[in-house]
Formats: C-alpha cells, structure tokens, sequence
C-alpha cells in the first residue's frame, strides 16, 4: 500500500504495535537523541514525542530504523519485492521480450514509470497556515540539538529542492541544516552532492540567487528518497512515484516558483546566495565521528507553510547502526539491479552498518578471466558515489556477502596481500576524517577471490570442507530422532 502522507503511516505503525506515543516531558537538546539511540540499538520502535519541553508540536522519530519499518514504509512486507519490480522494469528498458503477448505487458511496465511524474494539485495541506516577513521563526519548530559537542541546532531529515540554475532540472536531497537564527541556517550539501553542483552553477552564471525549498514530511516514500544515490539526470520525485505507485502530489510555493510535496508537514522557503559560505558544524554524523567545523552555504528562509497541527519529523545520526542505515540498506537492495545492469558480472554486494555507505563495499562476481576482480573494483569506483568508497572487496560469486562471519573468513584465507591488494587514490567523502586532504585520499581493493593458473598460480588450490548431499540428507531424516 501508499501512505498518503506522515501520519496515515504512523497510524498504521501504531496498528502494528510497532509506535510508541512519549507523554513524559523530555528535552529537544540531547535528550531525545539519547532515547531514541537506546531505542534503535535495540530494535525498538518508532517514536512520537508529543511533549517536548517548551513545544506544542510532537515531534516524530526512527520511523525507518528497523529492516521491516523500513519496508512498510515503502509500501511492501520486504524491500526486495521493489527490487524485483526495479530488476522487471530495466529488463523492458534494456529490450522488450519478441511476440505480442509479452511486447503489451512491456509496454504497461514502461507506461508505469510515466504515470509516477509528480501531479500538480492547486491547493494542498502543507500551506493550510502560511507565515511570511518578520513572522518567520525557524525557533518555532522543535530541532534537535543531538550530540554535545554540536554547534546547534540542526534538521535532519528535510528534503532540500533545488533546480540547475543552466539545465533547469530538479534535485531533491536531504542535506542537514544548522539554525543560525529565526530566518537562516546552514545547507550542508557536500561537494559531491548535486545540491552543491547547483550552488557552484549559480556562482558560474553570476546568479544573485539559488531559489530552494525545504520539506519536512511528507508520505514516507517522498521523505526517503531524498537520500536515493541516483543519478543525477532522474528525478528523485518520479523515483517516489513509480516506488508508491501512484505519483506524488506536488504545489507550487508560495514566495518562488518551486514546486513541493502538497502532503508535506512543514515547508521552508527561500533561497541560497551562490558564493556565500558560513561557518557549519561540528556536528555528530553518521561515522560516529563528528564532523569538524567548515564552510558551506547559507539559506535564507522568506516563508513557513505548514499544516493546522504539523508534526516535526526528524532522525538523528551517530555511532552506527542509527535509522539512516535501514534507510541506506533499501536504497543498496533496489538499486542492484541497476549496478547489474553496468558492472553484469556482479552477484550481489553489501555496505554493512560499520562501513557507514562510504568505508567499504564488499562484492561477490562470476571471475572469468585473469584481472577480473580488479576490473570489477575500477568499475565500482567509476559509478556516481561509489567512487568515495575507501575499500571494495570482492569474492567469488558463491560467497554469502551478507554473512559477515563468513566475509572474515574468506579474506583471511584467500589474500595473499603482496598480489591481491591494489591501492588507487581519488576523491573520498566530506565527512572521512582519516584522508590526507580533505576530499582526497586513497583507496585499497582487495581481492579475496581463489585463485589459480588463470592468475598465474602454479601452486595448487586447495578445495574447500564441504560434506556431501547424500550424508546431509541422511542426517536431516535422523535429526528429529537425535535428541539434540
């Protein structure tokens, strides 16, 4: 099913028995970051924080922080039924099937993704109350102050749209924001994010503005695809649609000619001035690591619209898993089919909760031919944000991934690290704090597949402990019968 909007969706989690309601008074700054920490670590459920000291607005929290959240909130009991959907789509793309019959039900498919552009409504709830000049008061909302050493106050969870000042086509991040005042805060969008391409656009074109729009809420899909590593020519609005279903509602602003999830809870609107830079952070981020003070743009908000009665949604960020990793992981199972689709010989991969997205892949392929494995590793690197991954691993294509243990395992037992490491240099993320430069750094690629005289081993490879079929079967008909 497609949530509507924020609160059908946490209706239904409180259904499920998977929402819990907070009427103890509790604090904006770090008090909620520390409940809801405890909460994620555990399992626990989605929050909504309907006394936060000095506040009328609840505040909403870990709506994605477990794998099964996650998939509901985008419509299914389990993430890779999208990525079945995704992998049926691009095999229309790639070439419709011969005969009719199956040509009509291609046809359909690709007539779906058409029917997921957003649709634009006249009037919508996000602007049932519309606060404009001296009145807007970014105070009034409830932000967090999540870590100690965090320099303020930040968003965390918008969605931040923008257009290509040159190109005119839309981008939808989420970006955090730091409050500086009632009317302005930061806009982290890291240089590598398509955000900050508009922004140096705007400088190039000597624009005096950036026009940006800031929403808070929205229908659950909507909100998490901000944070969809696609590329940069797709919509990640049309993304939304065609996950949903049905396509997302969008209205026009009030103060700008930018267009915003109708359903959303809260929108900021604004602008950036290209070229003006802040000082922004520290902030407590997702390495579980802050990252240190530094310069990014400056969003000026003109208007607040919002709902009767909104509800704040935000996350908070630290020492990983927090909610974005559930986030991430729907993201990583849906797009491997488009990975497939460039890198073919890949099986599966995996960025684990520790490796926070960016510190290592790790990659099971079918090995054809001698350098392969490091083939696949170049290819990795040359796709989007792949290319900040610090360390890519690869196995043969019958290793698990997914088992960590077994990961381990195989690594310590394949790497003869002389021949099987490979290290690269090249961008790395804003917030890696271990590079020699920021933004700049090295990477390593292991190769932890077997090996044999297709790479010019002239020592025999052992083969693996593997107990035989007809002994298993025998021992699976006794089991019930061992007592154990």
């Amino acid at each position: 099913m497609a949530f509507s909007d924020l609160r059908e969706f946490i209706d239904f989690l409180e259904d499920k028995g998977d929402l819990r309601r907070i009427t103890e008074p509790v604090s904006r700054d770090l008090e909620i970051t520390e409940i809801t920490d405890r909460t994620i670590k555990s399992g626990g459920p989605a929050l909504l924080f309907e006394n936060v000291e000095g506040y009328r607005m609840p505040l909403a929290i870990n709506l994605y922080g477990t794998h099964q959240r996650m998939a509901w909130a985008l419509g299914v009991d389990d993430v890779d039924e999208i990525t079945q959907r995704v992998r049926k789509l691009l095999g229309m793309i790639q070439g419709p099937p011969e005969g009719i019959v199956p040509k009509f039900k291609a046809l359909g498919d690709l007539a779906s993704v058409a029917r997921s552009r957003p649709k634009i409504v006249k009037n919508a709830p996000c602007q049932e109350v519309v606060i404009t000049g001296d009145d807007v008061d970014l105070n009034a909302l409830p932000v967090l102050k999540c870590w100690p050493l965090d320099a303020g106050r930040f968003i965390t969870l918008p969605l931040v749209i923008s257009r290509d000042p040159v190109t005119g086509n839309r981008n939808v991040g989420t970006y955090r924001m730091q409050i500086y005042d009632q009317r302005t805060t930061g806009m982290h969008w890291q240089s590598h994010k398509v955000g900050a391409r508009h922004a140096r656009e705007g400088v190039a074109q000597e624009a005096e503005r950036l026009e940006v729009a800031v929403a808070l809420g929205g229908d659950p899909v909507t909100v998490w695809s901000g944070s969809m590593p696609l590329p940069p020519d797709i919509d990640e609005l049309v993304a939304a649609g065609f996950i949903r279903g049905k396509p997302v509602e969008l209205v026009k602003c009030k103060t700008n000619d930018l267009e915003v999830p109708a359903q959303a809870e809260i929108v900021l609107e604004g602008y950036v001035v290209p070229g003006e830079m802040r000082s922004e952070g520290p902030f407590g981020d997702h390495t579980g690591y802050y990252s240190l003070e530094d310069d990014y743009s400056v969003f000026h908000v003109e208007a607040i619209t919002h709902r009767k009665d909104p509800i704040y949604p935000t996350t908070m960020v630290g020492r990983p898993p927090t909610e974005d990793y559930f986030m991430g992981r729907a993201s990583e199972r849906i797009m491997l089919p488009a990975l497939q689709l460039t890198v073919p010989e890949v099986v599966d991969y995996n960025m684990p909760a520790e490796g926070i997205f960016t510190n290592y892949v790790l990659v099971s392929m079918k090995k054809e031919f001698p350098g392969h494995a490091r083939k696949v590793m170049y290819a990795l690197w040359g796709i989007g944000q792949m290319m900040l991954v610090k360390a890519i691993v690869v196995f043969d294509e019958h290793v698990n991934v997914q088992d960590l243990s077994e990961v381990a395992w195989r690594i310590g037992a394949n790497v003869d690290p002389r021949r099987d490491i490979v290290f690269v240099e090249g961008p790395v993320d804003d917030l890696d704090h271990a590079s020699s430069a920021p933004r700049y750094g090295s990477k390593v690629g292991i190769d932890a597949t077997a090996k044999g005289p297709m790479e010019g081993l002239s020592r025999e490879w052992p083969p693996e402990i593997v107990m035989s079929e007809d002994i298993k079967r025998l021992v699976d008909e006794k089991w019930p019968k061992l007592g154990i």
